[in-house]
């Protein structure tokens, strides 16, 4: 089975959305990108992402994007410091002695690279023809045997397969299924710090250009080291789905949050603070949701799911950019290999395969999730990472 003649939609331009497109691509398959966005430009890219070899760098591979990846991952940004509340440091694989930065093909080497980055590793491995810039998908419909697409802008297409890449509150989702995610009781609130070295030394002295996780009372602070030295970090505590909402606060005004953390944190060191006074407003709050483990849905013949649109994990595992680029790689493999018959025998072949994958995956997540907000997680995560 191939796709030849057909037009194939791809709607979001992430990770996930433009690794299928570039394989695709490859393939000489007619594809677009449809994206929301004005242009390329147009957001602020969120946490740098570590890829896995089996998953992401598997991706980048048959892609023939790894040369560029080299040149553009952040070396030594893998590296891990763990510490309590107080910022004293329990655990750091930072090894002042070692030359050798990168070992690709290692099963347990994760390059990390800016999302920003690798998005744009990804555009421009693409033929400009292939993405399409404010396309904020509304609707479709049937039309023959495929779909006739509706943008926000007024603007039409029509696709013979439709893909939904489009993240977590996908569009293309309800199409296909009904079965919605649970929220896992973790919310995490994120900020963003430029020229972060100048701004707080002190917590770029923590840092040391690589992850950082303190754990202290059930709460935790993740961050990481971004490009262009900047730094983006999160604030995870277990709380009510509704706590957005509920909570009164203006997540333009950083001094209000700072006082919700020196609250709600009451037990950690003021060392953190400076993180809360210098976050480039708006702090984002991001509560936690998960696909059901078991959700199964009847595939259908000319749309399909990849990444977060199809199964939505907690991030306690750093699967979710890896699941979707493997999604990518995967449905591009089947939609252009010669084994199945017709495109929905294709495609009931990657949904049957993905969802089982990414149950699993999933399960990881939300136990990762239990263990570092629990009360024992700094001994918990630093004999896993020390054991690692």
């Amino acid at each position: 089975m191939g796709l030849q003649n057909k037009k194939v939609a791809i709607i979001g331009g992430g990770p996930g959305g433009l690794t299928l497109a570039r394989l695709l691509q490859l393939k000489g398959v007619d594809v677009t990108v449809y994206e929301r966005d004005a242009d390329r430009s147009a957001r602020v890219q969120g946490s740098p992402l570590d890829l896995h070899e089996h998953s992401g760098l598997a991706a980048i591979r048959k892609a023939g994007l790894l040369d560029v990846f080299k040149k553009n991952y952040m070396q030594g940004a893998d590296k891990t410091t763990i510490t309590d509340e107080k910022g004293n440091v329990v655990f750091s694989d930072h090894d002042p002695d070692q030359t050798k930065e990168e070992d690709f093909g290692h099963e347990y080497f994760r390059p990390e690279i800016d999302r920003g980055v690798l998005r744009n590793i990804l555009l421009d491995s693409l033929q400009p023809e292939n993405i399409i810039w404010d396309r904020h998908f509304l609707s479709m419909e049937k039309q023959n045997n495929g779909w006739r697409l509706h943008f926000k802008n007024g603007s039409e297409a029509y696709a013979d397969l439709v893909v939904g890449a489009d993240g977590a509150n996908s569009k293309i989702r309800p199409y296909i299924t009904g079965i919605t995610a649970f929220y896992s009781g973790i919310t995490m609130l994120e900020g963003n710090i430029y020229n972060a070295e100048q701004k707080v030394p002190g917590i770029t002295g923590l840092l040391r250009g690589g992850k950082l996780m303190a754990f202290g009372n059930g709460k935790n602070i993740l961050m990481g080291q971004k490009a262009n030295g900047e730094i983006g970090f999160y604030a995870s505590f277990r709380t009510e789905e509704g706590w957005i909402a509920g909570s009164g606060l203006d997540f333009y005004d950083n001094l209000q949050i700072l006082e919700w953390f020196k609250k709600e944190y009451a037990e950690w060191s003021d060392l953190w603070d400076p993180l809360f006074e210098n976050t480039s407003a708006p702090f984002i709050p991001r509560p936690i949701y998960c696909m059901p483990l078991d959700q199964d849905w009847e595939t259908l013949p000319n749309v399909t799911l990849i990444g977060d649109a199809a199964h939505v994990m907690p991030p306690f595992a750093g699967e979710g950019v890896n699941m979707a680029m493997l999604d990518a790689l995967e449905l591009s493999e089947i939609l252009t290999g010669t084994d199945h018959a017709s495109m929905h025998d294709a495609l009931v072949s990657y949904e049957t395969a993905m969802r089982k994958r990414a149950s699993v995956i999933a399960q990881e997540s939300l136990e990762n999730g239990e263990r570092m907000h629990h009360a024992d997680a700094l001994a918990t995560m630093t004999e896993f990472f020390g054991g690692r």
